[in-house]
């Protein structure tokens, strides 16, 4: 099948995550695909992180970024049966919007929505979609209100795929210490983990602990950096965007990552389970819309109580930890890239009449 995709590429945003692992997916099952995606002075996330595939074009401007540019001519003269655009609204969705009749006349049409709800701007509804496709029940409960119910469907996020590494090997390559409990955050997220340091400094006295921030916020450094002068715990910043390959090593040589994000009044999934549950590594999350959807899959806390008590666990590997370890492993496999990546097809398929 050829495919022709939208959206962020190569990037350390949600929805660029989302992008690669189904596209690479594709690719993998052996699909023709042609991805569409930001110029690298006007992208969404905070840097480019890899190198671009031969299939990867690089042609248009974040939303936001004024004058908008789009170059019509990789969309106009590509070879695609299926066209699927991701996070509508972070593209530039006029320029597009003048060139997306033409499209239409070649491709079937498909919007994976990201927004947590409807959009307020009367550029996101321009265009006719042959398939709107939301990760799951709450997305489509607001969708259908302004959308057409049939061209509503369900698709799960997908998972990075699992991916074991060895924890000593892993610290040595990094440089930490072998004979700490690491506690790992990372990212624009980290930012929430800074209000967890005095909660994870009452365990110290029971567990040698060391504290690992990679974020290239510098006011989450700065926060971060007054708890090293008081000298509360140990902690470690390193002021990096790692790419996939080396968040795996870091998540490799941690016990356990903390994901502290709270509720948000609109519909919200977080790329960071997605992304971080095939590693083995066990999350601890705050019990907010952020993960609502997941059962036994992570430990969740709403006091500090029940945060030290999630922490325990993992550290004494208790039965509920074993038991959230098999629960992972198994939606991990169960929501695989290549798992959703062929759901995807199968709607392909039955908009094409095949």
């Amino acid at each position: 099948m050829k495919i022709g995709m939208m959206g962020g590429w190569n990037t350390d945003s949600g929805a660029g995550l989302h992008t690669e692992l189904i596209g690479r997916a594709w690719v993998e099952q052996r699909h023709k695909l042609t991805v569409f995606t930001f110029y690298d002075y006007a992208f969404h996330g905070t840097r480019i992180t890899g190198r671009d595939e031969d299939y990867v074009r690089r042609c248009f401007t974040v939303e936001g970024f004024t004058p908008p540019e789009l170059d019509p001519i990789p969309f106009l003269t590509g070879e695609h049966e299926i066209f699927v655009v991701q996070d509508l609204g972070m593209l530039p969705k006029d320029p597009l919007g003048k060139i997306f009749h033409r499209i239409r006349k070649r491709a079937k049409t498909v919007n994976v929505i990201h927004d947590g709800k409807l959009s307020n701007n009367p550029s996101f509804y321009q265009f006719e979609w042959d398939a709107i496709v939301c990760f799951d029940e709450r997305y489509r409960e607001f969708l259908i209100e302004a959308y057409d119910e049939n061209k509503v469907y369900i698709i799960p996020y997908p998972c990075h795929p699992m991916v074991k590494g060895d924890k000593k090997a892993k610290r040595e390559r990094l440089r930490l210490p072998g004979d700490k409990r690491i506690i790992f955050s990372f990212g624009p997220a980290a930012k929430f983990a800074v209000d967890l340091v005095d909660w994870i400094a009452e365990l110290k006295e029971d567990y040698p602990i060391f504290i690992l921030i990679t974020t290239s916020n510098k006011e989450t450094i700065e926060r971060f950096r007054e708890f090293q002068k008081r000298k509360v715990l140990d902690i470690e910043l390193r002021e990096e965007t790692p790419d996939i390959g080396q968040l795996y090593d870091y998540l490799h040589a941690s016990d356990l990552l903390i994901f502290n994000k709270p509720s948000v009044s609109h519909v919200v999934v977080s790329s960071t389970g997605f992304q971080c549950m095939g590693s083995g590594c066990p999350i601890v999350a705050r019990d907010s819309n952020y993960v609502e959807y997941y059962d036994k899959e992570i430990m969740k806390y709403k006091t500090k109580e029940e945060f030290k008590r999630c922490v325990c666990s993992v550290f004494e590997e208790t039965e509920e930890f074993k038991g959230m370890m098999r629960a992972a492993e198994n939606y991990v496999v169960r929501n695989s890239a290549s798992a959703i990546g062929k759901k995807y097809v199968e709607l392909f398929n039955s908009l094409l009449g095949r």
